[in-house]
């Protein structure tokens, strides 16, 4: 697949008004043609220095019949998004036009440079951390890196529990507001046994609902009431990261992003821009 990083490497040309020159930045080319937009890969001589430099060498990537045209405006930097369109429209190649008039392409996508991060929330009460993902997705603000959400929320009132963690979630026995007589399940996680053991010294069955202890897949992002649990590294032999059960929209953008980086850096890399 190549998607330039950044449209900034891109330019449009439909003539040569200064002969045989590109702007110093240009790596691809969208070539307007009579039967239609023709990519090119461009080299500048690196030998000059002005803003406008002569073509060293080119290449065609794409022909006018491998083309298609995206119609309207899209956000070029959510590029997950570029992507999935891109894998539906028939052709090599897709270019676009972001809102500021802008254009890039996406030729050869390949659905497996999306990164899958896998996140872990219960219900009920809101899943917090789901729920804000999906709410910061709709800004865009993840679409730089190239990212896709696969949730895995649990719904604790399939359990087979006498007494839940709080009120809020909405049931009727909850460790935060009912006394305990021994012997009742609890749907819970390491705060509740701590609690359990704290107030009544008796061992009681707990089922862990903890998210971050649900973590089967990696990468990942969960969510978990203990601050000295959160932050990125390997949790259960898996690598993500773990933010506090009310992380604010802020915390869950910092920590999506350490994690991809984090991801990187452990050597799980994706194929880079230009590779075939």
């Amino acid at each position: 697949m190549i998607f330039p990083s950044h449209c900034k490497y891109v330019g449009v040309a439909a003539s040569k008004p200064v002969g045989e020159k590109v702007y110093f930045l240009s790596r691809y080319l969208i070539l307007e043609t009579t039967e239609g937009y023709e990519i090119i890969e461009v080299e500048a001589d690196p030998d000059e220095t002005g803003m406008m430099r002569k073509v060293k060498s080119f290449r065609i990537l794409a022909e006018p019949e491998e083309v298609y045209v995206h119609p309207g405006q899209v956000n070029l930097h959510n590029r997950t998004d570029l992507i999935k369109k891109a894998l539906g429209s028939g052709r090599r190649c897709t270019v676009f036009t972001g809102i500021d008039e802008h254009m890039t392409f996406v030729l050869d996508p390949d659905p497996d440079e999306i990164l899958t991060i896998h996140l872990y929330d219960i219900r009920p009460p809101r899943p917090n951390l789901s729920e804000t993902i999906i709410s910061l997705e709709e800004t865009g603000i993840f679409g730089e890196l190239q990212v896709q959400f696969e949730h895995h929320v649990r719904d604790i009132t399939e359990l087979q529990a006498d007494v839940y963690p709080c009120r809020a979630a909405g049931f009727d026995r909850t460790l935060d507001a009912d006394e305990l007589f021994g012997g009742e399940t609890v749907a819970g996680c390491m705060t509740a046994r701590q609690i359990l053991e704290e107030c009544y010294g008796t061992e009681f069955p707990v089922i862990d609902i903890c998210p971050a202890n649900a973590v089967s897949e990696e990468p990942f992002i969960a969510r978990c009431c203990r601050s000295e649990r959160t932050g990125t590294g390997k949790y259960n032999h898996k690598f993500g990261a773990v933010v506090h059960w009310g992380a604010s929209p802020k915390q869950v953008v910092d920590a999506v992003f350490d994690l991809v980086q984090g991801w990187g850096n452990t050597g799980n890399t994706r194929i880079t821009e230009g590779s075939k």
